[in-house]
């Protein structure tokens, strides 16, 4: 496999795609084998590398939303969906404490990713697919098919609806805490629908009724330590293609968002969950609420572990068309896409947003 240490003039890029495809071994199984450069199919360009060392001074500037989620069912519902509505605005995400997931499960879910994933190379080679809308798949990015940087980050990834795998073909390492897991975020993610719709000031069913949240997977992410970490990136900048993510972190940090033109650490809160919003949601909110972009750094000491949980209709091909909700449109606010595919909808804001 292609290493720094080659001579670029004469890399063949399908063909080291290809060696590590047919590895089954992940970035993981790289790492393990020694490895003392970072390949070449994983360097990213200085465009988004060469900003890593801003981020400590960028984190002192800028005081993360974060919302406590306790009581709202009660007397501090109005209040936080008011937050809600400031978060999505101005920022495209918000971290969510008390959101009704017991730390346990939170702890476990980590656990048992990493536990999947530190597993021996041939175990997890069985898993090795690309199919991750249908079934069970172990596997290292899912755009490797084009010439762009790879991301230094494994994954276990599963779809929940429309088609939930079998319990049996998960891993039993983490089957039982996968299973679990799967189910508590699936209610959450109702319950942040709900508060989304009311912060919109549409009825609290209003996204829901709109079935946007019934097409779910999950990816269990593993981001190995890298030996030349300023050279690529766990994940590269990116939005978020669904409505909504969820996303679980353990405590090594790593993930940055972009805002007001600058990378800003997410730094790990003890028992939160980070609320993303997708491209999805600002094409039915009319840009009420903003995709947010983001990313995560590797580093050369420890390993990463995250959970994201997807609320998408990308994934699954469909004819289905959507615009703007009408409650949002009037003469002030006009429609700011018309009717398509939601496909087409996000291939278009990609184009805008590169």
């Amino acid at each position: 496999m292609a290493t720094t240490g080659k001579n670029t003039s004469e890399y063949d890029w399908e063909s080291e795609v290809k060696a590590f495809h047919d590895s089954k071994v992940g970035v993981k199984g790289l790492v393990d084998g020694g490895l003392t450069k970072v390949p070449l199919m994983f360097i990213h360009p200085p465009y988004n590398t060469t900003d890593h060392a801003k981020s400590d001074s960028a984190v002192s500037e800028f005081r993360l939303p974060l919302i406590d989620l306790e009581g709202v069912h009660d007397n501090r519902r109005a209040k936080i969906i008011e937050q809600v509505r400031e978060a999505c605005e101005n920022w495209g995400f918000f971290m969510a404490v008390n959101h009704g997931i017991p730390a346990s499960v939170l702890e476990e879910m980590i656990d048992g990713i990493r536990r999947f994933h530190e597993q021996d190379a041939e175990t997890k080679k069985e898993l090795y697919s690309f199919d991750f809308t249908e079934k069970v798949s172990f596997l290292c990015n899912m755009n490797l098919s084009k010439p762009t940087p790879a991301s230094w980050r494994d994954s276990l990834m599963w779809p929940v609806n429309p088609n939930p795998p079998d319990p049996t073909q998960f891993p039993t390492v983490c089957r039982d805490i996968v299973v679990e897991y799967s189910k508590q975020v699936e209610r959450l993610g109702y319950s942040l629908f709900e508060l989304l719709s009311e912060a919109l000031g549409l009825n609290a069913n209003h996204l829901k009724d709109m079935k946007i949240a019934e097409k779910i997977f999950h990816g269990g992410h593993y981001y190995p330590p890298c030996p030349e970490p300023e050279l690529t990136l766990g994940s590269e900048r990116h939005y978020d293609t669904g409505y909504l993510t969820i996303i679980l972190q353990d405590q090594v940090g790593g993930l940055q968002v972009f805002h007001q033109n600058q990378w800003i650490d997410v730094v790990p809160h003890p028992g939160s969950l980070v609320i993303i919003v997708g491209l999805s949601l600002q094409v039915v909110t009319n840009d009420r609420f903003k995709g947010l972009e983001h990313r995560v750094l590797v580093n050369g000491e420890s390993s990463r572990v995250s959970m994201a949980s997807g609320f998408s209709p990308t994934f699954w091909p469909s004819s289905q068309l959507y615009s703007p909700i009408k409650e949002l449109v009037s003469d002030e606010t006009p429609p700011k896409y018309e009717e398509a595919t939601m496909a087409a909808h996000v291939a278009y804001l990609r184009g805008q947003k590169v």
